[in-house]
């Protein structure tokens, strides 16, 4: 099966033609976050999204928690998929596919232990897809991706296999261990920020490379 790849903190219409170009299947807009690279306006992020279009999916990042604050950003930034990096309040998800059908649901797991892999079991039904990645939500200021650090795989293997939906991996990831990562979680999709980022812009031969990786890793299985 092929590796969905996913390109974060995309930061101007430039980077996202690029990332597209190069074989991106959907692109990543960061809202505000209370840590981490890549976060945006919310007006940068509706004109972007304006600019990509079907097949290409356009994610939204966000930290807000209630399911109204989440719905606002998703109306103001009109993006195709909302990616909710922090755990929202009960009857969250409810809610958002109530006001707005069709909106596709990616909830980020921190695999911090084994205690994820229950973490995920719980929501997985409730949304579109999970999204592991390192971090920490429970810090004084909370991380909420964009660490640059990779998290255990053998966990997140175990939570590809214990859920039905879609599983992104994300964190520190870069050409170099990209096709480890793949060999280990056999995840549907691949996300990447600064792994393909040079003094924070986007690096076309990085960008490159780690889509070559994937291909390549693809190839080997």
């Amino acid at each position: 099966m092929r590796t969905r790849i996913k390109i974060c903190c995309i930061s101007s219409k430039q980077e996202a033609a690029l990332a597209i170009r190069h074989g991106a299947d959907a692109l990543g807009l960061v809202g505000k976050m209370p840590s981490g690279p890549g976060p945006i306006s919310d007006d940068l992020i509706a004109s972007i999204a304006k600019t990509i279009h079907p097949p290409i999916a356009s994610f939204l990042l966000t930290s807000r928690q209630s399911a109204n604050e989440i719905i606002d950003h998703i109306r103001i930034t009109g993006t195709t998929t909302v990616q909710i990096v922090d755990k929202p309040e009960e009857g969250t998800y409810e809610r958002i596919r109530e006001a707005i059908p069709g909106l596709k649901i990616v909830q980020v797991i921190h695999v911090m232990g084994e205690e994820s892999i229950a973490e995920a079991i719980k929501v997985h039904k409730k949304v579109d897809s999970l999204l592991l990645d390192s971090g920490n939500p429970k810090a004084t200021i909370k991380t909420l991706g964009g660490t640059g650090n990779t998290h255990n795989w053998e966990i997140s293997k175990q939570i590809v296999q214990a859920v039905t939906v879609p599983v992104f991996l994300a964190g520190g990831l870069n050409h170099l261990n990209v096709a480890g990562a793949i060999e280990i979680v056999r995840p549907f999709g691949i996300d990447v920020c600064s792994g393909v980022r040079t003094n924070s812009l986007l690096d076309e031969q990085k960008l490159k490379m780690f889509i070559n990786a994937i291909r390549a890793a693809e190839n080997h299985l």
